[in-house]
């Protein structure tokens, strides 16, 4: 895993890492010395009612942070697989927002995911198989190593019958936890079983009257005929209610390790009793935080508010959403458009400083956790939102121009040499498109700030048009050192104020409409100092 230490080193390093995912893959080396295993389960669950988002593309890119994490701590002596389980079986609940024939899902309504046709294109059996075939694609597109599994196919083929009369044997000590979570109506109904329909094909949620262990079998009122109606509870005539399911699932499965939304503690609590009762033992794992929309509301696959996942792809680059993820997964996190530039800058800056830090610093780098421990070369001469910034200066909306501003300012640096910037560069113009032009609004500038604005022109017109960033900035730096942008809480070198960020904040509003940008001195070196001249220009003589 490493070509600096041997695997023995390290684990010694691993096991004194406070990064997460070696945090979290500590509670499975814990669990192991109670209870040894030849292989170890990691599971992640999936609800197939709606389009894959990117909550759910962020399960497993966390959990397969956590495997690898194990991995390197138990020097890989131990079999791991990455299960990716689409809860197929379940009965729709109602019509997601974002997809179409939404009549004809309708009058489908309660029956299974696996047993609605494809609303999309009838390209694929059923609702359900349209779906996990959008995430396994998506999955794949990651090059995530996982195994696929389908509740429907684990259900049908007897994979999970041993536990399910298990689950009738001890049926009892089942209700005795979730009854007390329920309110009156619910607990009249509450079984936690749930028989398909012979005549509809509906999930029922109907109580069982009578249960025959010895047979396999339960009992329930049919809604429809009054009839009643004894099934097995095995082969796919029942499914579990949900809690009970996941349970259920871990106990026959032998999962050790899941994740799962802060807003399902409680039911990852009562789904842990139920899988004792049943003779298994809980996986480990963690609650991570929930991401919200620009509304600051739960992102929902029904509602398809938040970020798509092609979305995100549209404007950045996979480890810019990988970066993402990595951070701080017990914080919520708006997921919005407007997180995307600094993830992808950011995770250059991770890129950058790799090279430069001893292992144990590595260890606690977000890029070693997203490359799995072999991040690439960093390589990237010019910042997202320096790309952004020459395109909204320049109106450039094609890759050409803004190639002719790079090979300018880094010669020899071209799409060939660079794929990954000219990635960028197409990710950019995307985002400049649809996010950064629909929200241009140039300011009119101050008396003072006019003075200063002439004043950064006439010492820019002074500057050869090779001049560095850095003698750019410092040029735009000493014409700010005035009021009202000077900060006398800094001080320079020479010992006189420093120069607060409104100054910089006012160059971006004045003479790009936008809020914020990069570096300044780096823009004007990209952009060109005759251009950054006419741009200011511009701008005087917009707003006199």
């Amino acid at each position: 895993m490493s070509n600096e230490l041997t695997a023995s080193d390290l684990r010694a390093l691993a096991e004194q890492s406070n990064a997460w995912p070696f945090e979290q893959a500590k509670q499975i080396v814990a669990r192991l010395k109670t209870k040894p295993k030849d292989e170890v389960l990691f599971e992640t669950g999936y609800g197939p009612s709606g389009l894959p988002h990117i909550g759910t593309f962020g399960e497993v890119a966390r959990t397969t942070m956590v495997r690898h994490a194990f991995r390197v701590l138990t020097e890989d002596k131990i079999k791991t697989r990455l299960l990716a389980f689409s809860d197929d079986m379940d009965g729709l609940r109602k019509v997601p927002d974002n997809v179409p024939n939404k009549e004809m899902l309708a009058s489908h309504l309660g029956k299974p995911l696996t047993r609605i046709p494809d609303p999309f294109s009838n390209e694929y059996p059923s609702f359900g198989a349209a779906n996990n075939a959008r995430l396994r694609a998506f999955l794949d597109h990651f090059g995530f190593d996982y195994e696929f599994a389908s509740s429907t196919d684990y259900y049908t083929s007897g994979r999970f019958d041993a536990t399910l009369l298990k689950m009738l044997a001890v049926y009892d000590k089942v209700m005795d936890v979730i009854l007390p979570t329920l309110g009156p109506d619910r607990r009249a109904t509450y079984s936690p079983f749930l028989p398909i329909s012979k005549t509809t094909g509906v999930v029922l949620q109907v109580p069982m009257i009578r249960r025959d262990v010895g047979a396999g079998t339960v009992t329930y009122v049919d809604p429809d005929t009054k009839e009643e109606v004894e099934t097995t509870v095995t082969g796919g005539a029942v499914k579990c209610q949900w809690k009970a399911d996941w349970a259920m699932r871990w106990t026959a499965l032998g999962v050790d390790y899941e994740m799962a939304g802060k807003d399902l503690i409680d039911s990852v609590k009562l789904s842990g009793k139920i899988c004792t009762a049943l003779g298994g033992t809980p996986p480990a794992g963690f609650n991570y935080e929930l991401f919200l929309d620009d509304k600051g509301q739960k992102i929902s696959k029904s509602k398809g508010n938040g970020l798509t996942i092609d979305e995100w792809l549209r404007y950045a680059s996979p480890e810019s959403l990988s970066l993402f993820m990595y951070r701080e997964p017990k914080a919520a996190k708006r997921l919005y458009f407007d997180v995307i530039p600094r993830n992808v800058d950011d995770y250059q800056q991770f890129l950058d400083g790799y090279a430069r830090q001893d292992m144990k610093q590595r260890l606690s780098n977000p890029v070693w956790h997203i490359h799995a421990s072999k991040p690439p070369k960093a390589d990237m001469p010019v910042t997202f939102q320096l790309l952004l910034t020459l395109v909204s200066s320049s109106n450039a909306e094609n890759a050409e121009t803004l190639w002719g501003f790079i090979g300018r300012y880094r010669p020899g640096v071209t799409p060939q040499t660079h794929p990954a910037l000219d990635a960028l560069v197409g990710y950019a113009i995307n985002y400049y498109r649809d996010f950064v032009a629909p929200a241009k609004q140039f300011r009119a500038p101050s008396d003072g700030e006019r003075a200063a604005l002439t004043d950064l022109r006439d010492a820019l017109s002074q500057l050869p048009d090779d001049a560095s960033a850095e003698d750019i900035q410092n040029v735009v730096y000493e014409i700010g050192r005035r009021e009202p942008f000077l900060d006398h809480k800094k001080t320079g070198k020479d010992g006189r104020p420093g120069v607060s960020l409104e100054w910089f904040n006012m160059l971006y509003q004045v003479l790009l409409g936008q809020e914020k940008g990069p570096r300044f001195g780096s823009f004007v070196a990209v952009y060109g100092v005759g251009n950054a001249v006419a741009m200011i220009d511009g701008a005087l003589s917009r707003s006199a």
